[in-house]
């Protein structure tokens, strides 16, 4: 045993020794050749930020089956699959599209213009890609939030569009609308040049998607059934509260990518530290915003409901996403609950309106993400309320007006709605043939 003992002893004492001859052979080396020590330092600048548009991308994409759980827990059971099929191809038709023409558009020859120029996305070659990050990951980064923004839509117009008129807007959305107006800021358009600040888009993803979701429930109309002849709002409940909590969790996950990543930056100790702050106060905004609604529903309404609780969350998540840096722990709780209050008393205006908002959508990527943009000069001191309010109604008139016009033309050339039968049958029997819950749809129709 001691002899054992005494043979691992002179073995580490051995090793550190070569160690650390290697290390004092080393030394000279890197001396001699700073200029190969400050290419390795450009290459670790290039992973790290490669990982994080990676990491990042792939917890953004993962937020697309959160959204289509939500909203298949969220409409009646005889639509569900036409929301799981609306959400896959949604999805795909966005990356294609933005592949095609938007990303280009957003980013490329915009030079404090109003877009950029009009042409497919070209990766260079892996041994020629030799800025701060690889360009394929970025590209791969940004497709994730130009989906997510149709993803709004989908929601809210659910369960009486038909399914390819409605992926012919996700084609404008994603190819047109959506570059259109994040070239304004982080295509380095008009608006940055302003001083409008969106770190990670209250404005250019969830009120883009916000204000065409508004559009399209106007100019579409609501469910047969979902208002009386006197007004009065009439419950559809969802098919399924379990599917629809596991999206919300899904979506407040993925929300560390969506605003974590969009540091853009992860190769210095600040750029980490800052990764850490945003994904703290993105988690804190979101969990203020849960407790925060579930306070206001049980004071006003004597219950606490659910589904509020849920999207309650997501306003707060929606909210802190215009600037998730520069608050504190307690600001980003305040910010977050502020944006659920909001998404709880706009639910029953939209009901008085008589706008039929399916999943709350509008509530709370379009209401908080206004109130989120509006918030971000109380805790970063270089941004103002001029150019916040500046790229508030800028973006909102110009996504009402261009959706507005894109609906119109859908709706003239080919038509948005199913007929009244089809409506009343469900769109999975009378579109997607294939039906979600086969065994109970003939008595929950």
């Amino acid at each position: 045993m001691r002899l054992k003992q005494t043979l691992l002893t002179a073995g580490i004492v051995s090793a550190l020794a070569a160690t650390a001859a290697f290390a004092q052979d080393a030394a000279p080396a890197v001396e001699a050749a700073p200029e190969a020590a400050e290419a390795a330092v450009d290459v670790n600048l290039y992973v790290f930020n490669t990982l994080l548009f990676f990491l990042g991308g792939i917890l953004v994409m993962w937020m697309a089956a959160g959204f289509c759980m939500l909203e298949a827990g969220l409409v009646r059971s005889k639509n569900v699959s036409m929301q799981c099929l609306k959400n896959i191809s949604l999805y795909s038709v966005g990356v294609l599209v933005y592949w095609i023409v938007g990303y280009n558009l957003m980013y490329t020859g915009v030079d404090g213009g109003w877009f950029g120029t009009p042409s497919w996305m070209v990766f260079p070659d892996p041994a020629s890609d030799t800025g701060d990050y690889s360009l394929a990951t970025d590209f791969f980064y940004q497709s994730m939030f130009c989906a997510t923004a149709a993803s709004i839509v989908s929601g809210t117009v659910a369960e009486r569009t038909r399914l390819w008129p409605f992926l012919l807007f996700v084609v404008i959305l994603c190819g047109v609308l959506y570059p259109i107006t994040g070239s304004w800021q982080w295509g380095g358009g008009w608006l940055s040049e302003a001083g409008f600040s969106d770190f990670a888009g209250s404005t250019l993803v969830h009120s883009v998607g916000g204000w065409a979701a508004l559009t399209g429930a106007i100019i579409i109309g609501a469910r047969k059934g979902r208002f009386g002849a006197d007004g009065r709002s009439i419950a559809m409940p969802g098919s399924s509260i379990p599917l629809a909590t596991l999206g919300a969790f899904i979506l407040w996950f993925g929300w560390f990518g969506f605003n974590g990543a969009s540091q853009l930056a992860l190769g210095t100790l600040e750029d980490a530290a800052s990764v850490g702050r945003v994904v703290v106060n993105t988690n804190t905004a979101a969990a203020a915003g849960v407790i925060v609604s579930m306070i206001i529903m049980q004071v006003v309404y004597k219950k606490v409901d659910v589904t509020m609780a849920l999207n309650g969350a997501l306003g707060g998540l929606v909210a802190i996403t215009a600037e998730p840096l520069t608050p504190t722990f307690l600001s980003a709780a305040v910010i977050g609950g502020v944006g659920a209050a909001l998404v709880v008393f706009t639910v029953p205006l939209l009901d008085k309106l008589k706008i039929d908002d399916v999943v709350g959508a509008i509530p709370v990527h379009l209401v908080a993400g206004i109130w989120g943009t509006l918030a971000v000069p109380f805790t970063n001191a270089d941004t103002n309320f001029g150019s916040q309010i500046l790229g508030i109604v800028a973006v909102g008139a110009f996504t009402v007006v261009a959706s507005a016009v894109v609906w119109f033309v859908i709706k003239a050339v080919i038509g948005l709605r199913p007929t009244e039968e089809e409506e009343a049958l469900g769109l999975d029997r009378a579109e997607v043939g294939v039906e979600a819950y086969p065994e109970f749809s003939a008595s929950r129709i």
